[in-house]
C-alpha cells in the first residue's frame, strides 16, 4: 500500500506546486515584461495622475455633455460581467430595446444605432462603433457649446482601425480628451 500512496502523493504535491505556482508566477512575469500595460489593467489616468478607469472596460456616463456607453446587463460592475442572456425571441429583450429607442432617437438622425440600445457579449464592453457616436455627436456639441466640427475632429482622432475587424471608439478614452478641450 505505501508504494502506491507515496508516490501518488508525490506526484499531486508535485503537480501543485508545477501548476499552481510556479506557471502562474511564470506566466505573470511574461505578461509584465511583454504586456505590462494590459497586465496591469490598462488604467487610464487625468492629468492629475488619478485613476479614472480601464481602457478594457466600459463606465455608466450619464449626462448631454458626455457619449454614453453601450447598456450594461450587469450595470457597469464588474463582478456581475456577463450578457442579458434575453433571446431576440424575447419579449422583455423587445421592451427594452424599444424603450431604450424611444428614449434615444433624435428627430431627422434616423434610427438609433443598435450598439446603443443592446449590451455587449461581456455587459462591459468599452468600444462602440464610430456610427454610434456620430449619433450622439449633436448632442455633446450642443451641450458643451462647442462647433459640431470640432467634436468630430475628435472622434476621429480617438478612432482606433485594428488591423482585424471594424473601426471602434473607446468611449471611456473618448470622454477624457472631451474633459481635456
Amino acid at each position: 500500500m505505501s508504494s502506491v500512496v507515496r508516490p501518488a502523493l508525490s506526484l499531486i504535491v508535485l503537480m501543485s506546486l508545477i501548476t499552481g505556482v510556479a506557471y502562474p508566477l511564470v506566466v505573470t512575469a511574461v505578461a509584465q515584461v511583454a504586456f505590462p500595460e494590459q497586465a496591469n489593467g490598462s488604467l487610464l489616468r487625468d492629468a492629475q495622475g488619478k485613476v479614472r478607469g480601464s481602457a478594457l472596460i466600459a463606465q455608466e456616463f450619464v449626462g448631454d455633455a458626455w457619449f454614453h456607453s453601450r447598456p450594461s446587463a450587469g450595470d457597469f460592475a464588474t463582478v456581475s460581467s456577463a450578457a442579458s442572456n434575453l433571446a431576440p425571441s424575447n419579449p422583455d429583450l423587445a421592451t427594452r430595446v424599444v424603450g431604450a429607442a424611444q428614449q434615444l432617437q433624435v428627430p431627422g438622425q434616423g434610427p438609433v444605432p443598435l450598439a446603443l440600445l443592446t449590451t455587449s457579449g461581456s455587459g462591459l464592453d468599452p468600444h462602440l462603433p464610430p456610427e454610434a457616436i456620430r449619433y450622439q455627436l449633436a448632442r455633446v456639441a450642443a451641450a458643451r457649446q462647442l462647433p459640431v466640427a470640432q467634436v468630430q475632429a475628435l472622434v476621429e482622432a480617438h478612432t482606433e482601425r485594428p488591423l482585424v475587424g471594424p473601426p471602434v471608439v473607446n468611449v471611456l478614452v473618448l470622454n477624457q480628451a472631451l474633459e481635456q478641450m
